[in-house]
């Protein structure tokens, strides 16, 4: 069942020196090019990354938050055209919370990385930055990188206890259930 993935699924961080199957990606790239877009507009855009190197490049594009993304055997790039659709970061959201779900379902482990209102340096924001390590440039805007592998440790999902009840209100805002 959908709610019994949902328990499931954690950011993972630390990820197996162990590369990701074809099959599995093939899988990944199906669910993201199966994401819901606000008007069928279809914004986004995905690069697969598997290269070391390129790996390494990109866990630099912020100084917090994005370093463990060196250790990680794939990644999926998501990204949009700002000009085709006044909705594309909700798009891009939306394909990369599939990206997380769909790991979590063929077993491996993902974290999100945001890019998107992050900076680089002084002079350059997180997303120019992987834009320019991924020869982007024609317009596009890098949101997020998700980091996907097999874990390192097996982590259960949040317990249910956790859960922001209090931030649930029926029928008006302040009515509680």
């Amino acid at each position: 069942m959908f709610i019994d993935l949902l328990r499931k699924r954690r950011s993972i961080r630390q990820f197996q020196e162990k590369a990701v199957e074809q099959e599995k990606i093939n899988t990944l790239i199906e669910a993201a090019l199966r994401a819901p877009s606000s008007r069928s507009l279809n914004p986004w855009e995905f690069i697969v990354v598997q290269n070391k190197e390129t790996l390494e490049a990109l866990s630099q594009v912020k100084p917090n938050g994005a370093a463990f993304l060196k250790n990680a055997p794939l990644a999926i790039v998501v990204c949009a055209d700002p000009a085709k659709c006044d909705v594309w970061i909700e798009d891009c959201s939306i394909a990369s919370i599939l990206l997380h779900l769909a790991a979590t379902d063929l077993g491996l482990g993902s974290c999100w990385i945001q890019l998107r209102l992050r900076e680089y340096d002084e002079q350059k924001s997180a997303s120019a930055k992987a834009a320019e390590i991924l020869g982007i440039n024609n317009g596009l805007e890098v949101q997020t990188i998700i980091a996907i592998g097999y874990p390192t440790k097996e982590m259960k999902g949040h317990d249910t206890s956790t859960l922001l009840n209090e931030r649930l209100h029926f029928e008006c805002f302040g009515k509680k259930g």
